[in-house]
C-alpha cells in the first residue's frame, strides 16, 4: 500500500504498518512506568504523533490476571475506548502466553498494533524473566514468538522493537533483523545501543542506518537521543530510516512531537511553551492523573513527571526536591505554586 502523498521536506514520508497509516512518521515510545492513559491523553492534545504506544504488559501476568481474577492488567486501562491509531506492547519468553494476550488485544481490544518488546535492558526481565533484550542472543526463539503472536493477531500487524545486541561484543541486529522480518514482523524499531549500555553513551544511528539494506520490506523505526525537533530532521536526513520514535525526551516536553512534526513539514518550529503555559499543562495532567489513580496515589505517581517538567531549567533541583516528598493534593499544589516556575527559569 503506497503512502498518501505528504506535506514534508524533500525525502521524508508518512509509511505504513500494515495498512495501519504512521503520519507524521515519528513514534511515541512504550515507556514502563510512564506512558500510561493520563500521560498519552497530554500527548494527544499536543499532536504530532503518528503512533502512540503503552507501557509494556507482562503476557504470563495477563494471562493469570484473565483465569484466576477475570481482570486485565490496569496498564491496559481506557485502552480499548482510546483514540487510534495506538500500539500496545508486550513482553515475555512464552509463545503461548505472548500468542494468547496478542490475540486478546488484537481481537478483543482492537489495537492497531501489537508491538513485542526485545530491547528492554532491565535486569528484572533480562536476568531473571530471560525476556526483552536477553532474547537478542537467542534469534530463533525470538523468531517463533513473533510467529506464534503474527497467527494469533492477523490481520492486525505485529512489530518488534530491538536493540543492537546484548553487549559491545555481540551486536548481531543484522542477523535479528531479518529474523525479525522473516517471522512476519510488519516493522522493526532499533534503539541505538547495546543492553549493556543501558542508556549510557550516544545512541549509534549509523548502525541503525545499516540495517535497512537487508530488510526486503518492513519499515525500518530507529530510537535513541531524540531531544529536539532539530535531531528528528538530522535522523531523517542523514540515516536510511523510515520513521523515528521519540522516548525519554518527551516526558516532560509532550509538546516535542507537534515541533518535530512541524519541522518536518519545513514549518517554523513553534517555541517551547511560556513556563506558564508548562505549569498549565502539568497540572492537567496531574487532574488526569487523580481521576484515575485516586488523589493519594495519584499524587505520589505524579512526583515523577512533575520532575519531568522542571528537567533542564535553572532551579530544577530546588523544586525536585520539594515536589518528589508531596503526598496529598494540597502539598503538590502548594509545592507548584511556590516553585514552578517561580524558582525556574527556561534554558
Amino acid at each position: 500500500m503506497a503512502p498518501h502523498s505528504s506535506n514534508y521536506i524533500s525525502g521524508i514520508e508518512p509509511f505504513y504498518i500494515g495498512d495501519v497509516l504512521i503520519d507524521p512518521p515519528i513514534l511515541q515510545a512504550p515507556m514502563a512506568g510512564f506512558t500510561n492513559y493520563a500521560f498519552r491523553q497530554i500527548v494527544h492534545g499536543f499532536g504530532g504523533t503518528g503512533l502512540q504506544a503503552t507501557e509494556m504488559v507482562h503476557a504470563r501476568g495477563f494471562v493469570y490476571m484473565d483465569e484466576h481474577k477475570g481482570e486485565h492488567p490496569e496498564r491496559l486501562w481506557g485502552v480499548q475506548d482510546e483514540f487510534r491509531p495506538l500500539a500496545v506492547q508486550i513482553w515475555d519468553n512464552d509463545e503461548k502466553a505472548m500468542a494468547e494476550v496478542a490475540r486478546q488485544l488484537a481481537h478483543g481490544y482492537k489495537v492497531s498494533i501489537v508491538d513485542i518488546n526485545f530491547g528492554c535492558p532491565v535486569k528484572r526481565v533480562t536476568e531473571r524473566a530471560k525476556s526483552g533484550s536477553y532474547l537478542l542472543s537467542e534469534p530463533d526463539k525470538m523468531g517463533k514468538i513473533i510467529e506464534q503472536v503474527v497467527n494469533a493477531c492477523a490481520p492486525i500487524p505485529v512489530t518488534a522493537k530491538i536493540r543492537l545486541g546484548c553487549t559491545r561484543d555481540q551486536m548481531n541486529f543484522i542477523d535479528v533483523a531479518q529474523t525479525v522480518e522473516a517471522a512476519g514482523a510488519a516493522a522493526l524499531t532499533v534503539h541505538g545501543r547495546t543492553a549493556q549500555d543501558m542508556f549510557r553513551g550516544t545512541a549509534d544511528w549509523d548502525r541503525i542506518s545499516d540495517i535497512k539494506p537487508y530488510l526486503n520490506s518492513i519499515p525500518l523505526i530507529g530510537n535513541g537521543d531524540l531531544d529536539s525537533a532539530a535531531a528528528v530532521v538530522a535522523a531523517f536526513q542523514n540515516y536510511d530510516v523510515d520513521g523515528v520514535m521519540i522516548a525519554r525526551a518527551c516526558l516532560g516536553r509532550p509538546w516535542l512531537f507537534s515541533q518535530a512534526a512541524a519541522a518536518l513539514r519545513g514549518e517554523v518550529v513553534p517555541p517551547d511553551p511560556s513556563l506558564e503555559e508548562q505549569k498549565a499543562c502539568m497540572l492537567e495532567h496531574y487532574r488526569k492523573v487523580v481521576d484515575r489513580f485516586g488523589e493519594k496515589r495519584g499524587t505520589v505517581l505524579m512526583r515523577k513527571y512533575a520532575c519531568c517538567y522542571a528537567q533542564g531549567k535553572h532551579g530544577a533541583r530546588h523544586f525536585r526536591t520539594h515536589v518528589a516528598k508531596v503526598e496529598s493534593p494540597k502539598e503538590f499544589y502548594n509545592v507548584v505554586d511556590e516553585f514552578f516556575p517561580r524558582s525556574l527559569e527556561a534554558v
